[in-house]
């Protein structure tokens, strides 16, 4: 039996995403737009109800086609509010358009999201040493620095306990227990990344 960070579970949904996402460093723009969407429609919910919903979002929403996503009008909004298969919250849903406009603004600014959101780690994912959940902050200064950031070019639903939890989710900090099996795997593929 491999030896797992405690809040994944038994789902093997859940199990999956802890196994072979959770911490990976990444670094492509449309991931990254789909994991802070994932994130920020998990307020007030639990990650694997958002997991479960997961393939829906990718098809209500374009695949997280920014620039699809950023035209939507009110009879999108009026479409995706009807579909079951994602969560149905006004706001969340508006803000996933916000910050799609968010990610065009930024991708002309400085190249690609990925170079922007990564500058706050300097480019190499910190390697925690934690033991036990409690450990874990929600937020650190890293993480309320970029809710600001993006706050700044028009984001929604990225206050600083999503942005950390969008941190781990993405690889720029490794929260895996140290007991975990994931975790030297993961600072082992982040010391290769750079």
């Amino acid at each position: 039996m491999k030896q797992r960070c405690s809040w994944c579970q038994s789902d093997p949904l859940y199990i999956q995403y802890h196994d072979d996402e959770w911490g990976v460093p990444l670094h492509n723009d449309l991931l990254l737009f789909e994991l802070l969407t994932l994130e920020g429609a998990q307020a007030g919910l639990s990650w694997l109800t958002v997991l479960k919903k997961r393939e829906n979002y990718r098809k209500a929403f374009h695949d997280f086609d920014c620039h699809i996503i950023s035209k939507y009008t009110e009879e999108d909004i009026n479409r995706l509010m009807s579909d079951a298969g994602i969560i149905r919250n006004r706001l969340k849903i508006e803000s996933v358009i916000k910050n799609a406009k968010g990610i065009i603004k930024i991708q002309k600014e400085f190249g690609s999201f990925d170079k922007f959101i990564w500058e706050y780690v300097d480019g190499v994912p910190l390697q925690n040493k934690r033991h036990t959940l409690k450990e874990i902050p929600n937020q650190t200064d890293i993480s309320q620095k970029m809710s600001k950031a993006l706050k700044s070019y028009g984001f929604n639903f990225v206050g600083p306990t999503i942005c950390y939890a969008f941190m781990q989710a993405i690889g720029m900090v490794n929260d895996h227990m140290v007991e975990c099996f994931r975790h030297d795997e993961i600072k082992n593929i982040s010391s290769t990344t750079k």
